[in-house]
């Protein structure tokens, strides 16, 4: 499997859902603002986002991708197919009981996402209904983590990553069509996202039926294999998530702050996740099956390799993104978001969270592909563990630091956490001899280091004549800016020969091109 092809497929689709994803939030931000009705969808939308990305991007996936390829590889399709339905069926199981649950105990759930809502007994009260409109998207959600699992584990890509663009497709248009039709557009918006995962799971359940892994339900059994995947899966959770459980931290010490915190933290969250999701997550998940199937095969040398070649690919286009958020966070945050309710005020504190996020952006993707490594040799205590020191470390500093400098406080609580857990991960992982970057490796990342910080001083001198503009035309010429800022890091790392162009294409399409 081409490491770099994988990653691109997961990437491309994954940018297809960001991008609608931002005009999602843009349509948000124009509607709801910043203001105690966006807190409060915000703080409802966690619940199921949180788990789409447990489930969706970590702990299920982590813990079944080897087992799944373990079975693909010793005893052929029909065994991992009937694997895949043993486990699917005690997962609906515990969706089930876990969403009839949580409908019932919402309010004290939202006591611990939100606690400073308590204050404000409508906004409380709002934040509990859309929620409990919402949360149905967590049993679908699961269902379809274990389809595009299936997938991912035979090499087919596309659908899982396809499948969250048909989320902001329905929100958008239930924002754009049936806004008027609830309580607050928030309420329309949460029973689109359970919608959403309706389709989400059409979509994964049909590319697996065509790709002759038909997944039905049957009588739930706890074989060996599933006490298994939930013993592997049980730590994992933790493991895999760590940089979303920190968010959810900080959205929770955020309602104790002014109104609007919650909202500030997440519209810089969304800009983030941008090369977060496209860059971090796309080399993770097609990371993680490989690495599976060459260490089952006893190839570590090879493991090794697909490793050393995710950290370079992943640092190769997040160093640019986190440089150009570092550089210019005002000029990205009024661009995409100042309009409508939206006030410049709210887009320079959206842009102050972009900054401190933006720091830690090296170390969200790296954790992305450091995890893998452990999983695919069946290791999941051990970034557990870590995870449990970083969450740990992210609410103590959030606490000292939210006082003084507000919510960009807890932004940089997430991100020391992060790097303090990015840091811990190669280090165990170069002293068990499963991670060992070349000499060559660091030098090309000090190149890269380089050309993204040229690039970001050049753009920045262009940054006034952006915000001389407004509307479409300003978010227009942004994009411009960034696109600009790409093609000079790309002239620089090739002049300077850390990513030579032709070498990547060569790459893509499975060739090899000589210096």
């Amino acid at each position: 499997m081409n490491i770099v092809r994988s990653a691109a497929v997961v990437g491309f689709y994954t940018l297809l859902s960001r991008i609608l994803g931002f005009a999602r939030d843009l349509m948000i931000a124009t509607t709801l603002g910043a203001g105690p009705v966006a807190d409060a969808f915000f703080t409802a939308f966690r619940l199921p986002n949180l788990f789409r990305r447990l489930f969706a991007e970590g702990a299920f996936n982590a813990a079944f991708a080897p087992l799944f390829a373990e079975k693909l590889e010793k005893e052929g399709s029909k065994s991992a197919a009937n694997f895949a339905q043993e486990a699917m069926a005690i997962v609906f199981i515990g969706a089930v009981f876990a969403t009839g649950l949580a409908e019932l105990m919402m309010p004290g759930l939202i006591i611990v996402l939100a606690p400073g809502f308590l204050e404000n007994s409508v906004q409380f009260q709002q934040a509990t209904d859309m929620a409990r409109l919402a949360f149905p998207y967590l049993g679908l959600m699961t269902l379809t983590a274990l389809a595009g699992a299936v997938l991912n584990g035979i090499g087919s890509f596309w659908a899982a990553a396809a499948a969250p663009i048909l989320l902001n497709l329905i929100a958008i248009t239930a924002l754009a069509a049936f806004a008027d039709l609830g309580k607050t557009p928030g309420h329309v918006l949460a029973a689109a996202v359970t919608l959403a995962g309706l389709a989400q799971l059409i979509l994964v359940f049909t590319v697996a039926k065509k790709a002759g892994y038909e997944l039905r339900l049957r009588m739930p059994r706890l074989t060996s294999e599933v006490k298994r995947l939930f013993k592997l899966m049980a730590p994992g959770v933790l493991a895999a998530s760590a940089t979303q459980i920190n968010i959810v931290v900080g959205s929770q010490l955020a309602s104790l702050l002014a109104a609007g915190a919650i909202s500030h933290l997440y519209y810089a969250d969304r800009l983030y996740q941008l090369p977060l999701g496209v860059i971090g997550i796309g080399i993770g998940v097609a990371l993680l099956p490989q690495i599976s199937r060459e260490t089952r095969a006893g190839n570590e040398f090879a493991a090794k390799a697909s490793l050393n070649r995710a950290q370079e690919l992943g640092l190769w286009l997040t160093l640019p993104a986190a440089a150009t958020a570092i550089s210019i966070p005002e000029t990205l945050t009024r661009a995409l978001f100042e309009h409508g309710a939206f006030s410049e005020s709210d887009a320079q504190a959206t842009a102050a969270a972009l900054t401190a996020y933006a720091v830690g952006l090296p170390a969200f993707v790296l954790t992305k592909t450091l995890v893998p490594a452990f999983f695919a040799r069946k290791d999941t205590k051990t970034p557990a563990k870590i995870a449990a020191f970083s969450v740990g470390m992210n609410v103590v500093l959030g606490l000292i630091l939210m006082w003084p400098l507000g919510h960009v406080g807890l932004a940089l609580a997430t991100t020391f956490a992060s790097w303090f857990q990015t840091i811990w991960l190669g280090k165990i992982l170069m002293q068990k001899g499963w991670f060992s970057p070349s000499r060559d490796m660091i030098i090309r990342i000090g190149g890269m280091l380089f050309a993204s910080i040229a690039m970001a001083i050049t753009i920045q001198f262009a940054t006034p004549f952006v915000l001389e503009y407004s509307g479409l035309i300003r978010l227009f010429a942004a994009v411009g800016l960034c696109v600009a800022g790409a093609l000079i890091y790309l002239m620089l790392a090739h002049v300077i020969g850390v990513a030579r162009i032709d070498v990547a294409i060569a790459e893509f399409r499975g060739r090899e091109v000589k210096s």
